[in-house]
């Protein structure tokens, strides 16, 4: 074999034999290639320091007792009401002797219906008005207060309270309140009346007025005074008896006197039919005829017109001559109606306009009685 021909077999062979020598596995006589790093999982961990103790919690501070609420300061008593200033009392010729009493803090005007008034138990009548009208609520709240030592000083009370009805004239023009109301002395007296307003507010008037020790006209539980007023035996023609247009004659059958003495009740009207004007008159005259219907031959009615010459006044009450019997009953304004029991005494007084149910009430206690 050439020298030639055994290097290559020799360069042939070589690698086999190599391969064989190295070839076998993983065994520990292999010449490792570069070192290998042990991996992370390989690597010995290090020793974990230890951790510091935990904080023990931190022990909080104590907080500061809650204050305690505080104790409200004491509030003042609410202070009383003030008084309402007592409505001015005007003079107004036009109503016959009735106060009139003008409110300009509530622009109530009060008329008092009834300022006859003495100690006892006594019918309180008044008229309300305000810028739009007639005040005519169904019922009112009064207080009664007493002036110890005049109007100038402190009032005492309410020594009564009540509610005042209202009572509808004929014609529905007019109406009063009234109430029966008790003064257990003379001297000046207040009464407060509340009115309910439509915003729901309450105006407050107050108007004083005198109470005497007894009344001027003839008191319930007095003697009726025995007139011998005229009746239609005495006169030719009933216009000499009333001012009325349309007279009802069975109101001029009998004088006062007469029917005393026949032991019979009676109701007796003083007024002027021709000449009821002022906003406490009514037709009084036409309400006692309206009973005369019913009750005659129980009871006698009777009218006496305020003027003793009716005939003569016409429409000029400048030659009116006033009835001497109003004097005589003690009457200073100018519509009165009594009721006498069968006694003669009087039973019932009404100052200024009485409904036909007042009086006919009035009337049925006598009769049952």
């Amino acid at each position: 074999m050439s020298l030639r021909r055994c290097a290559v077999l020799l360069l042939l062979v070589l690698p086999l034999l190599v391969a064989g020598c190295g070839g076998g596995g993983n065994d520990s006589t292999t010449s490792p290639t570069a070192a290998q790093q042990p991996t992370a999982a390989q690597q010995p961990t290090a020793a974990p320091q230890p951790t510091a103790a935990p904080e023990p919690d931190a022990v909080p501070e104590p907080t500061a007792a809650p204050e305690p609420d505080a104790v409200p300061e004491p509030t003042a008593a609410p202070a009383p009401q003030s008084e309402p200033e007592p409505a001015l009392r005007i003079a107004d010729d036009a109503l016959a002797g009735f106060p009139v009493y003008d409110d300009e803090a509530t622009g109530i005007r009060t008329i008092l219906g009834t300022p006859d008034l003495g100690t006892g138990r006594h019918r309180v009548g008044f008229v309300l008005s305000d810028a739009v009208g007639l005040v005519r609520l169904p019922i009112v709240r009064v207080e009664l207060f007493f002036y110890p030592n005049g109007t100038q000083g402190p009032r005492q009370g309410p020594l009564e309270t009540g509610l005042a009805s209202f009572f509808e004239f004929p014609l529905g023009v007019r109406g009063m309140y009234s109430l029966d109301l008790s003064f257990d002395r003379p001297g000046d007296w207040e009464l407060e009346v509340s009115i309910p307003r439509p915003d729901g507010s309450v105006a407050v008037t107050a108007f004083a007025f005198p109470v005497a020790e007894r009344t001027q006209s003839p008191a319930v539980g007095e003697p009726a005074p025995r007139s011998r007023n005229r009746t239609i035996r005495d006169v030719g023609s009933l216009a000499e008896l009333t001012t009325g247009s349309k007279p009802d004659p069975a109101l001029y059958l009998s004088s006062i006197a007469e029917a005393i003495d026949r032991g019979v009740p009676a109701i007796v009207v003083f007024a002027s039919p021709a000449f009821c004007t002022n906003a406490l008159c009514g037709p009084q005259v036409e309400v006692v005829s309206e009973l005369a219907a019913e009750y005659l031959g129980r009871v006698e009615f009777i009218h006496i017109d305020l003027y003793d010459n009716p005939h003569e006044v016409g429409n000029d009450l400048s030659r009116g001559i006033r009835s001497p019997h109003l004097a005589e009953w003690g009457l200073e304004t100018d519509e009165w109606t009594f009721v006498i029991d069968q006694e003669g005494r009087v039973a019932s007084r009404f100052e200024a306009f009485v409904t036909r149910d007042e009086l006919k009430s009035a009337l049925l206690r006598v009769l049952d009685g």
